[in-house]
């Protein structure tokens, strides 16, 4: 039978104290490194001007859509979030204005637009706050098209805004806006 190794003898009390304090601030210098390198700082806000594309929109210079782009929210709400009005890059086309946080895409609102193509006979409308509105989904956002009043608003409003900029935008219009016929011939 082969000798047993005698067991170690134990660290004198100082070594023991410093040797658990070092394991500790070890590991809290690890939880510490982890937290920076993992804890990313979140995105910072983008505040240039919101760039939008033109559209065609012949009614954008019209009394109605002066009146409702005088009359429409300083900010939104999405999902419990203010969402400020922004400014719009040059050159910034005719009757639009966005709402943006600058961290998720803009809710965007345009007037005076062409009478929408998917609106028919059969198309499906949702009234909310007594204005009609067409939905048609675009991929991560969907428009919505005003289409009982005398000019034409589209609000494309990205998947994750909620439901608030429709409702917020539905009583601008109902307040300054006439009420009318939903014209489905084209």
């Amino acid at each position: 039978m082969a000798p047993q190794p005698s067991p170690a003898p134990p660290l004198p009390r100082p070594l023991l104290i410093v040797a658990v304090g070092l394991t500790a601030l070890l590991v809290a210098g690890v939880v510490a490194a982890g937290l920076l390198a993992g804890g990313e700082e979140p995105p910072a806000a983008d505040t240039r001007p919101v760039a939008l594309v033109p559209v065609p929109a012949p009614e954008a210079g019209s009394d109605e859509c002066g009146a409702l782009l005088g009359g429409l929210p300083a900010q939104l709400v999405s999902n419990g979030s203010p969402l400020p009005r922004r400014e719009l890059a040059a050159p910034a086309p005719a009757g639009a204005v966005a709402w943006s946080d600058g961290l998720r895409e803009p809710v965007v609102l345009r007037c005076g637009l062409d009478r929408p193509r998917d609106l028919t006979p059969t198309s499906q409308l949702r009234v909310i706050s007594d204005v009609q509105w067409l939905e048609v989904s675009e991929g991560g956002s969907a428009t919505w098209y005003v289409v009982d009043r005398p000019v034409y608003v589209a609000l494309t409003v990205p998947s994750d805004a909620g439901t608030g900029p429709l409702q917020d935008v539905s009583a601008a219009v109902r307040d300054r806006l006439a009420k009318g016929p939903v014209d489905t011939t084209g």
